[in-house]
Parts: C-alpha cells; structure tokens; sequence
C-alpha cells in the first residue's frame, strides 16, 4: 500500500517536466518574438529626421539621442541589439537620413553600412585657387581649416613641391560627408590632378617644346582661361606649339589678366605693356605657373595639339575664334572682331 503511494507519486513528479519545458519554451517563444516586434517595428519618426552621428560616438550616445528626441521608446534595447549583434564597433560617423518608416533594425544597418547624407561641392574649370578656397569655405558641412591656414604650410601637408598652388588641383564635383575637412577635398582634387597629368603627359606627342610635365600643366591652364569651348583647345595648343617653335612670345592676354591679379573690364593697351612675371607680350616662353585649374579637355589638348600651321587667334564675339596664319590674315580679323563691338555698343 505504501509502495504503491509512492509509485504514484513519482509518476506525477515525472509528468509535470514536460509542462515545465512548455511553459519555459512558450515563454522563450513569446519573449523572442516580443523582442523581434520591438526590433522590427517603424520608430516614432513623423517625418524623415537627420541625425549627425560624431566620430567617437557609441550605440548608448545614438540611442540616447534618438530617445531624447522622442523617436525611440526603449534605448535599452538599441543598445543591448547593437552589442549582442556586434555592431557597436562598427557604427561609421556621418549625417544619416531616417526616413518614418524605419526600424531599429535598420537605423543600425544604415549606421554600420556607412549609408550617409553625400554633400557635394563643384570646382569649375578654369577657377584659380582663391576661387577653390572661396567655395570650400561656403560649404557648412566641411570641417573648416583653410581659414587661417598659410598657404605654404598647406601645400607641403598635401606634398606640393612647388611653391605655388596654382594649377594643382583639379576641377570637378566631389562628393563628401558631414565632419569631413575642406583639407581632405583639397588632397583628393590634388591626387585627381596628379594622376591625370602624369597620365597625360606619359601619352603626350612626340617633340613638344615643352620639358615638363609642370609646363604642360602650364599651357593647359592657358588654353582653359582662353577659349570656353572644347573642340578650340587642341588648335590652340598648336597655336602656342607653333610660336614657341618660331621664338615668338606667346601673347597670351589671360596671362597678363592673372599678372595683374584680375581687371575690370576689357584689357587696355596699357595693361599689355605693363610688365609682370605672367605678361607674355613683354616676356618669352611660358609665364612661372600655371594661371587656372584647366580641365582635363584642356590637359588633353596641350599634351597632344592639333597639327595646324596657326600662329594667331581672336574671339569672333561669339564665344569661338578666328585662328589666322600670317599677321595680315590676324589683323584683320581684328579689325572685324571690333566692329562687331562696337555695333554691340
């Protein structure tokens, strides 16, 4: 009788397990799936929102500033996802669109995936280097540095040999985040510059009158400042090749423009003869630096020119030129290119 209490008694003992583990499993069930609702479901983002996520900052900083703006109800559990997944590590610095139907989830895989805002700043062909440093100092995004920066200091940390800038950077759109250095855009238009070159002039025509691949950054910043459009810049590099082969001085009026440090107004006669280092009426061979940024068409161009028997060229006062063989043939057209100015007023 006793044995068979006892009997019973285990038999009860060893069929409630099985409950347990049901009801431990359920809850498991029911936690996980709780969590997951949490992780998967939009946070409280009305409209899209940008953040600025600071290089340092952690997984506890992104949910405390998600959750002081009302957008995260839990920043727990933020944190707790971004460290049991291993993401904290990883989280990249920028400025990030959420947009109202993001999730937990997905705000930290933007994070780690580095998917920020892209902001972009355009140099223009033909720009000097104050005109860069104007438009870099425009831009809010950049880290300002170039302020009160000498200019000798900056071109030896971006290793420019040369003591002067001009010419070195090359113009485009480049594409940059939040907290990024207006230096860093320098140094990347740097890079672009030098490589183009190098590639350039490693292709460039055989028996060119000029040594150097600086001289050819030179003439290719002369041939963007005198003509806006392209399929000019290959005739008048042959111009420029043809009078540096004759001995005669290039008379180039942009380079007089740039020795004068800009003018207002046409170029009189008496700023031609104005003699500065840049004044190629007054002075042989190519001025001591290049006068612009040219573009690559214009890099292009002074490396391999068009084979022509041009020695002249001037505006027709429609933005192309009449390019000349002999003075006569210059003169006048001249002649025309001022009576179509003074017909225009």
């Amino acid at each position: 009788m006793i044995s068979g209490v006892a009997v019973k008694r285990k038999s009860r003992k060893r069929r409630s397990w099985p409950f347990l583990v049901a009801i431990i499993s359920l809850f498991a069930f029911a936690t996980v799936t709780y969590a997951a609702y949490l992780i998967t479901r939009p946070l409280n983002i009305p409209v899209d929102q940008v953040y600025v996520f600071e290089s340092g900052a952690n997984a506890t900083d992104l949910a405390n500033m998600l959750h002081e703006n009302g957008h995260l109800t839990n920043p727990e559990l933020l944190v707790w996802v971004a460290r049991t997944g291993q993401f904290e590590r990883s989280l990249k610095a920028g400025e990030y669109q959420f947009q109202p139907d993001l999730n937990l989830l997905q705000v930290l895989s933007k994070i780690v995936e580095g998917k920020s805002i892209d902001h972009q700043i355009q140099f223009i062909e033909g720009w000097t280097f104050k005109e860069f440093l104007v438009e870099l100092s425009k831009k809010a995004n950049l880290k300002q540095t170039l302020a009160e920066a000498d200019t000798d200091a900056v071109l030896e940390s971006l290793g420019i040999l040369e003591q002067h800038p001009e010419g070195w950077f090359f113009p485009d759109t480049y594409n940059f985040n939040t907290g990024q250095t207006d230096l860093s855009i320098l140094q990347r238009s740097h890079d672009r510059m030098k490589e183009i070159l190098e590639q350039e002039w490693e292709n460039r025509s055989p028996d060119l009158p000029y040594e150097t691949a600086y001289e050819c950054l030179i003439a290719a910043s002369i041939i963007q400042k005198e003509s806006s459009v392209d399929e000019e810049f290959p005739i008048i590099a042959g111009v420029i090749v043809n009078r540096l082969n004759k001995g005669m001085r290039l008379q180039m009026d942009p380079t007089v423009i740039y020795g004068l440090g800009g003018i207002d107004g046409p170029l009189k006669r008496s700023e031609l003869d104005r003699d500065t280092p840049y004044n190629t009426y007054t002075r042989s061979g190519f001025p001591p630096t290049p006068i612009a940024m040219p573009g690559l068409a214009a890099i292009q161009a002074a490396a391999r020119p068009a084979e022509t028997s041009y020695l002249y060229f001037v505006s027709r006062g429609d933005g192309t030129h009449q390019f000349s063989n002999t003075i006569d043939e210059h003169l006048k057209a001249v002649r025309n290119y001022r009576s179509i100015v003074e017909k225009q007023g």
